[in-house]
């Protein structure tokens, strides 16, 4: 019976980034942490950070930073009473090495970029990224899903799993980015089981030669070397092929006779290679493209997700603001004495037929940037201190009127050019 009241208590994944410097153990700073959190953490909040440890000498020597992560439930930004749920911690350092570009030689295209994970060029990317429809938590089931059945030993021949992820949608929002933080955040979650993750990024347009004999070449070249780092069973390996269509394009273009049959040659040969490395339990495959007419259904029934990642909604653009305006905030670009509401808390102030000050003009704000993509979104700020503030330091209902003013100029420029 205290088995299964065990099984239904809710799982918090708490994330711990050591410094750079720290000799200890792993094993030792979860014994420290969650000592810390009994004695000092009555409740835990998920999607938070603890901000201050200095009051624990030894956490505060050795720990970057203490990161509150989702729940098992999947509900967002909840409240846990700490004795009625478990915790599972995860401890990291992060990799300062930037990213290696791998050329090809003869044409001096980049062919691929490699970085050893968890790396702190990718950290924070997770948490800045703001979807719809709880697509993140999605993922991460997924991959978890992917391990449990493969450490079951379920026959592949019965249910079938690709470790294959295709996301599409329109440019700007975030896919690739997307792809980049779950390969970091899985490094992190999976420290138990490997001892560092690999992302290996390819440039798919570098694939084909100018000298189409050649290509078939490349690809080989290439994903042998996934596989010799997917050989290492202590490495997690995430394989990122960015604008997929420009494959599949090619097969059908080849395939209608339109391309050299060594074209066609190529795009079967990477398709072979991905269906050799689902054999792998280590190795995910990571895609994106912005064309989803240009991909055919061969490389679409490959895919385990097919997921959509569309221009963000109302809320997903208040949130997106809200982080930025926040960030300005703690760099003393923007004073406030006022604390912006998240959306949940301007949603209750509405409902109750009240407009909270700032947080009720920034929802407003945000719903004039309806159809804009989150990448266009987060150059809004940086536009509206840029052309329409004089001051280093501005007051939020100052800010919030140059954010307007970015705004128009940002949607009639756009209008001009269509």
């Amino acid at each position: 019976m205290q088995q299964s009241n065990e099984i239904e208590r809710p799982v918090i994944h708490v994330e711990c980034c050591l410094k750079t410097e720290s000799p200890h153990r792993f094993s030792v700073i979860e014994e420290k942490l969650r000592f810390y959190l009994e004695q000092n953490k009555r409740f835990l909040v998920t999607q938070s950070q603890i901000q201050d440890f200095t009051d624990d000498p030894f956490l505060n020597e050795n720990v970057e930073s203490i990161k509150i992560g989702e729940a098992s439930t999947g509900l967002e930004y909840q409240v846990y009473e700490l004795e009625k749920v478990t915790v599972e911690f995860h401890i990291y350092q992060l990799n300062e090495e930037e990213a290696v570009e791998e050329m090809n030689e003869d044409e001096n295209i980049p062919v691929s970029n490699h970085w050893v994970l968890p790396a702190r060029c990718l950290d924070g990317l997770w948490e800045s990224l703001v979807f719809d429809d709880n697509i993140q938590n999605n993922l991460l089931r997924y991959i978890h899903t992917t391990m449990l059945f493969s450490d079951r030993s379920v026959d592949a021949n019965i249910i079938s799993w690709n470790r294959i992820i295709l996301l599409h949608g329109p440019p700007g929002t975030g896919k690739t980015s997307l792809c980049k933080a779950l390969a970091q955040k899985l490094s992190i979650r999976l420290a138990h089981r490997y001892s560092y993750g690999r992302l290996i990024e390819i440039n798919s347009h570098s694939l084909f030669s100018k000298w189409f004999s050649e290509s078939g070449k490349l690809v080989m070249k290439m994903f042998q070397q996934i596989e010799e780092l997917v050989e290492d069973e202590e490495s997690f390996v995430c394989v990122l092929i960015d604008e997929v269509e420009s494959l599949t394009a090619a097969r059908k273009a080849a395939m209608s006779g339109s391309e050299p049959s060594d074209a066609l040659r190529v795009v079967n040969a990477v398709l072979t290679q991905i269906d050799k490395l689902k054999r792998r339990k280590n190795v995910i495959i990571l895609t994106t493209t912005n064309i989803t007419e240009a991909i055919d259904l061969a490389f679409v029934d490959r895919a385990d997700i097919k997921q959509y990642i569309g221009h963000p909604s109302h809320k997903a653009i208040y949130n997106i603001l809200l982080s930025c305006l926040n960030e300005l905030i703690r760099a003393n670009i923007i004073s406030s004495a006022e604390q912006l509401m998240d959306w949940r808390g301007i949603e209750f102030y509405l409902s109750t037929g009240k407009t909270p000050g700032a947080s009720y003009k920034l929802y407003c704000v945000a719903q004039r940037c309806k159809g804009l993509s989150g990448r266009s979104l987060r150059k809004l700020p940086f536009l509206a201190h840029a052309l329409f503030l004089q001051s280093e330091c501005s007051d939020l209902t100052e800010y919030l009127r140059a954010l307007e003013l970015a705004i128009t100029m940002e949607l009639s420029s756009r209008q001009l050019l269509e």
